[in-house]
C-alpha cells in the first residue's frame, strides 16, 4: 500500500482534476529511478554496436539499425500504449509494462541472428514507455509550485538511466559479452514491476473512453495546440542530434587513434553526467516562467557542441567536453519542453506527453538511420556536420518563439512566457 503523502488527484463535481495535495520525495525517488532503469533498454546497444556488428558479420549501416528499431519501437509505445495512461490507472498499467519489457529482453539476449535481434529490439523500445506513463503521473501529483522540479527529478532519473545505461553495458560487455546485459536488464525490470506495485498510489476511476478515439486524440492535440507542435518540432531536432553522435561514436573511439575498449567506451557515458544540473536548472527556470531562455540557451550549447565534437577526431579532451556540451543542450530543450507542454491541459497530461515524445522519439529514430549512412560514407566530419544542421533547425524553433507569440490565452506563466 502506497503512503498516504505519496498524493492522489481527486475528480471534482465537474469532473475535473481537484489540485494534487502533493508527492512525497521518496516516491519521487522511486519512480525516478525506476524511469531511469527502463529507459537504459534503449541504449545498452549504443557502445556494443562494433561488437554486435562483429558477432552477426555484417557492417556499420546496418548495425546502426538496431539503434533505430528500438526507437521506432518506442515511438510506437508512445504512440499506442501511453495514451492508456489517461483511460486506465497508471499504476497498474506501469506495472504491466516491466513485466512485458523483461519478456522482450530475454528474447533480445537470446537472439540467434541480426533481423530476429532488431524484431527484439522494436518489441523492447515499445514495452519501455513506462517511464512516460509516470512523467505525467508524477505531474499529476505534484503542486503546481513544485511540479517543473519534480518533473525534473525524474527526468534526471531518466537522464542517469541513459548515461549508466552505456557504462554499465561496456562493462557487463567486456567482463561476460554482449548479450549479458540484456538478462541483467530483465531481471531489474522484474525487480521493479513489484516494487512499483506496492509504491505507487491508486488514482480515482477514468472516464470511458474508446481506445482508437483515444490514440487518434493524441495526434488531434497536435493540430489544436499550436505551442505543443513548436516544442514537438524543437525536441525532435534535439533528440536527432543527440542521437546522431551517440550512434556512431563507438565506431569512432573503437578505431584508430583511439582504439578503446568496450568497457572504455562505456565510461564514455559518464562524461554527460553534466546534463543531470542542466536538467535540474531547466526545471527551476521553467517553474520560474523563464522557458525562453532557457530554450535558447540549450539550442546554442546544442549546436555548438559538434564544433567540438569535429575536434574530438583527434583530441580526446574537444571529444569529451563536446559530449559534456551536448548533453547539457539536449536536457535542458527536454525539460524546459515538457514543463512547458504540461501546461496546457492539465486532464490530458498522458496524451500531450505521448504526442510531444513521439515526435522526438521519431527524430531520434531519423538521427540513428541517417547517423550510420553517413558514417559509413563521410566518417566523424560528416556526422558532425549532419549534428551541427539539426542543431540549427533548433536555434531556427528558438528564434520563432522569440518573434511569434503565443496567439490562445494560456493560464499558466509557463506557457504565457514560452
Amino acid at each position: 500500500m502506497a503512503s498516504p503523502s505519496a498524493g492522489v488527484v481527486a475528480p471534482d463535481p465537474a469532473g475535473k482534476c481537484a489540485p494534487p495535495v502533493g508527492i512525497s520525495n521518496r516516491l519521487v525517488l522511486v519512480m525516478a529511478v525506476a524511469t531511469g532503469a527502463i529507459v537504459a533498454n534503449l541504449y545498452y546497444a549504443q557502445p556494443l554496436l562494433h561488437e554486435i556488428a562483429r558477432s552477426f558479420h555484417v557492417g556499420s549501416a546496418a548495425t546502426s539499425l538496431i539503434v533505430t528499431c528500438t526507437q521506432i519501437g518506442y515511438a510506437a509505445g508512445l504512440l499506442l500504449v501511453v495514451p492508456l495512461g489517461d483511460l486506465y490507472q497508471r499504476r497498474f498499467l506501469t506495472v504491466a509494462i516491466y513485466g512485458v519489457a523483461a519478456l522482450f529482453l530475454v528474447i533480445c539476449a537470446i537472439a540467434p541472428s541480426l533481423w530476429l535481434f532488431e524484431v527484439a529490439s522494436i518489441a523492447t523500445g515499445c514495452a519501455s514507455v513506462a517511464g512516460q506513463v509516470m512523467v505525467p503521473f508524477a505531474a499529476d501529483l505534484a503542486t503546481k509550485e513544485r511540479r517543473g522540479r519534480v518533473v525534473a527529478r525524474i527526468m534526471t532519473g531518466l537522464l542517469l538511466g541513459i548515461l549508466l545505461a552505456r557504462t554499465v553495458s561496456g562493462i557487463v560487455a567486456q567482463l561476460a559479452g554482449w548479450r549479458t546485459i540484456y538478462w541483467f536488464s530483465a531481471v531489474l525490470m522484474v525487480l521493479f514491476m513489484l516494487i512499483l506495485a506496492r509504491a505507487l498510489p491508486h488514482e480515482p476511476p477514468r472516464p470511458r473512453v474508446a481506445y482508437v478515439g483515444l490514440v487518434a486524440s493524441s495526434l488531434g492535440l497536435l493540430a489544436a495546440e499550436p505551442l505543443l507542435r513548436r516544442r514537438a518540432w524543437q525536441g525532435a531536432f534535439a533528440f536527432a542530434a543527440f542521437s546522431v553522435a551517440w550512434t556512431s561514436l563507438a565506431f569512432l573511439v573503437s578505431g584508430p587513434p583511439y582504439d578503446y575498449s568496450n568497457a572504455i567506451i562505456g565510461l564514455f557515458g559518464l562524461a554527460g553526467a553534466a546534463g543531470v544540473a542542466a536538467a535540474n536548472m531547466a526545471g527551476r527556470l521553467a517553474d520560474g516562467g523563464r522557458v525562453a531562455v532557457s530554450t535558447s540557451v540549450a539550442a546554442v550549447l546544442l549546436t555548438a557542441s559538434f564544433v567540438l565534437l569535429a575536434i574530438g577526431s583527434s583530441s580526446l579532451v574537444a571529444l569529451l567536453v563536446g559530449i559534456v556540451v551536448l548533453d547539457i543542450g539536449t536536457q535542458g530543450m527536454q525539460i524546459t519542453n515538457q514543463a512547458v507542454i504540461y501546461s496546457l491541459r492539465p486532464d490530458a497530461r498522458s496524451r500531450l506527453n505521448s504526442a510531444y515524445m513521439v515526435c522526438y522519439f521519431l527524430g531520434g529514430a531519423l538521427g540513428s538511420l541517417l547517423s550510420g549512412m553517413v558514417f559509413a560514407q563521410a566518417g566523424w566530419g560528416g556526422i558532425c556536420v549532419l549534428g551541427a544542421a539539426f542543431g540549427i533547425c533548433c536555434l531556427a524553433g528558438a528564434l520563432f518563439d522569440h518573434l511569434r507569440p503565443v496567439r490562445r490565452p494560456l493560464s499558466s506563466v509557463v506557457a504565457q512566457r514560452a
